[in-house]
């Protein structure tokens, strides 16, 4: 069973962002109040906590929000996910628009957290259908 274990927001793009346990996902936009937000194809970062995880494995004081992803997903191998997949998330519904990033430089995460693991196991996704998400609401492939 795959469930979001946080929800996380930033003012701007870059840096940690803080867990706020719900949020509102508005249609082609994102989560509401977040800096990535906005008409494109990466509205919406999500990560596992497996990867997070690993670099706390590393010996990094790292957790949720720290790698600048909204959500933060725990029991759903997210690498794995083909693009244009859909996530029904709560009462939502998201199509995953891209898997990675390239990073062009090393942005405030990175020089905090001494690595980041967004550019290669995090994944993007845009608002399909829009509503509330809380941590602990389910997450389950495919739409009804």
């Amino acid at each position: 069973m795959a469930i979001i274990t946080a929800v996380c927001t930033s003012e701007s793009k870059g840096t940690r962002k803080k867990n706020v346990s719900e949020g509102f996902l508005k249609i082609d936009h994102g989560l509401v109040g977040d800096a990535h937000a906005g008409h494109w194809h990466r509205q919406l970062s999500l990560l596992a906590q497996e990867s997070i995880d690993k670099m706390r494995a590393k010996g990094l004081d790292v957790g949720p929000g720290d790698f600048g992803e909204n959500f933060t997903t725990e029991g759903l191998e997210l690498i794995s996910l083909p693009i244009g997949s859909l996530l029904k998330i709560g009462e939502t519904l998201v199509e995953v628009t891209q898997i990675g990033k390239e990073c062009h430089s090393r942005c405030a995460i990175y020089y905090q957290a001494g690595d980041c693991v967004m550019p290669k196991e995090g994944i993007f996704a845009k608002v399909l259908k829009e509503g509330t998400v809380r941590v602990g609401d389910l997450i389950e492939e495919g739409a009804d």
